[in-house]
C-alpha cells in the first residue's frame, strides 16, 4: 500500500539498481501488479512501455546507484507508474531527429498517457509518473 493525498491505494514498489538490466525487472513488477489486479492486457502492454521509458531515462541521466519503481492502482481501470531517482534535474522533452536512436521517451510517455504525466520534485531527487488507463477521473479533475 502507498499513502497518497487521497488515502492509501494498493501498490507494488521495488528499489532497483540504476542499471539497464533493471528495466526488465521493472516490467515484470508492473506486469505482476496488473495481473494480480485483473487489469486489461492492453493496459499491461502500455504500462510496460511507459515504465521502460521512465526507467531508461533514470538509468541514463540520474546519479546515485538506485531507483524506486512503483505501480499504484488508481481504480478498476487505471494505474499510475512512477520512477523515483536521486537527481533533481527534471527530464526534458525534446524533438529527436529522424536518424537518432533515442530522445523520444517522454514523447512516447506523453502519447501513451494522454498527457497525464509529470514530475514531482523531492528533497533528494524527483518522481516521474504517468497515469494510464481509461477509468473514471477523480472528482475535481
Amino acid at each position: 500500500m502507498v499513502e497518497t493525498g487521497t488515502g492509501t491505494l494498493p501498490a507494488y514498489t521495488e528499489t532497483l539498481p540504476r542499471i539497464s538490466e533493471s528495466v526488465g525487472h521493472a516490467r515484470r513488477l508492473v506486469g505482476l501488479a496488473l495481473n494480480v489486479w485483473g487489469m486489461d492486457e492492453d493496459l499491461r502492454d502500455i504500462a510496460h512501455l511507459v515504465v521502460s521509458e521512465l526507467l531508461t531515462n533514470a538509468v541514463q541521466h540520474a546519479r546515485r546507484d538506485s531507483v524506486r519503481v512503483t505501480v499504484t492502482r488508481l481504480d478498476d481501470q487505471r494505474v499510475q507508474v512512477s520512477v523515483v531517482d536521486l537527481c533533481r534535474k527534471r527530464p526534458q522533452r525534446r524533438a529527436a531527429r529522424a536518424n537518432e536512436e533515442g530522445g523520444r521517451g517522454l514523447e512516447i510517455v506523453d502519447a501513451l498517457s494522454g498527457g497525464k504525466w509529470g514530475v514531482d520534485p523531492l528533497p533528494w531527487g524527483k518522481r516521474v509518473w504517468a497515469d494510464l488507463g481509461a477509468g473514471e477521473e477523480p472528482p475535481g479533475e
